[in-house]
């Protein structure tokens, strides 16, 4: 078995990002503890998603936990290890989707102008900020960044990621913060070091994804938004605000990174749910 772990994990590490990687192998260690993976039948799979909820374990807990054995078991069954898959036909609880956070254009100029430009670390708290709401990366994209990733004249950034290359255009106010840390901030936090980071935390070393965490808590307070702010949510906003404004569902999949575009859906849902809203409480005669 050991074997086939290391031949699973080498799968993983070629065709997943580093996050998946680790959830699926967690997930799967967390199983075997429950049961031996090798010999799992589907009353085994159907016993562990009990097991997680009679634990108290959240829906999203349990449809992440399946969706790791379901991976594990089809590259078992691909690579002839196994005849039957186990988990096929295994149900298991909903994920129950929370809506997410929205900022509005008022809330999202109050955060842009919350850095204070007088020093290296509010000029890159800057550009951070205004090139993740350019861009909607995720925070483990946007701290991946190298200093080749990005393009001034062409005003955009290149994005890799163990699935495929984007390509994301950022727009003139962002470009000219991304421009201003480059040749200004960015020199005096790195000193004579020859970091390839994008953004560096104050010892000179990439930025962490708790050290950008905090930043963000510290402007929200700041700009005295009472919405729950995150990096994610102004990757949300960046999408909504997209849509909003006239742009397509499969050019926001590709910004985005979405593998399926149902994923991209969703907010398209969320602004027709928001129009219904408004008009059942607007039109005069919707109440009738």
């Amino acid at each position: 078995m050991f074997e086939v772990m290391q031949e699973y994990q080498t799968h993983l590490e070629q065709n997943v990002s580093k996050n998946t990687q680790i959830s699926y192998l967690r997930d799967l260690r967390q199983f075997s503890q429950f049961c031996s993976p090798e010999t799992a039948v589907k009353a085994d799979i159907e016993a562990y998603v009990r097991f997680l909820n009679e634990r108290g374990k959240s829906s999203s807990t349990v449809v992440r936990s399946m969706a790791s054995l379901k991976n594990f078991y089809g590259f078992m069954c691909e690579r002839g290890y196994l005849a039957d898959n186990p988990v096929r036909g295994v149900t298991s609880v909903r994920s129950e989707r929370k809506t997410p956070q929205i900022l509005t254009g008022a809330e999202i100029d109050r955060l842009l102008l919350a850095p204070k430009l007088t020093d290296p670390k509010g000029i890159r708290d800057k550009a951070m900020l205004e090139v993740l709401y350019a861009t909607g990366l995720r925070v483990s994209e946007l701290i991946a960044l190298d200093v080749t990733d990005i393009n001034l004249s062409g005003r955009f950034i290149r994005c890799n990621t163990a699935l495929h290359e984007r390509i994301i255009p950022i727009y003139q106010a962002a470009a000219q913060a991304l421009s201003s840390y480059i040749n200004k901030a960015r020199t005096q936090l790195v000193g004579p070091s020859e970091e390839k980071a994008l953004f560096v935390n104050v010892s000179g070393e990439r930025m962490s994804r708790q050290g950008f965490w905090k930043i963000i808590k510290y402007y929200q307070a700041k700009a005295q938004i009472e919405k729950e702010a995150t990096p994610h949510t102004l990757r949300h906003s960046f999408a909504m605000h997209l849509l909003e404004n006239g742009a397509d569902l499969r050019s926001l999949q590709e910004m985005l990174g979405h593998a399926d575009i149902s994923s991209t859906q969703m907010y398209a849902n969320m602004i027709k749910n928001k129009l219904a809203d408004v008009y059942q409480r607007s039109h005069p005669r919707a109440k009738q």
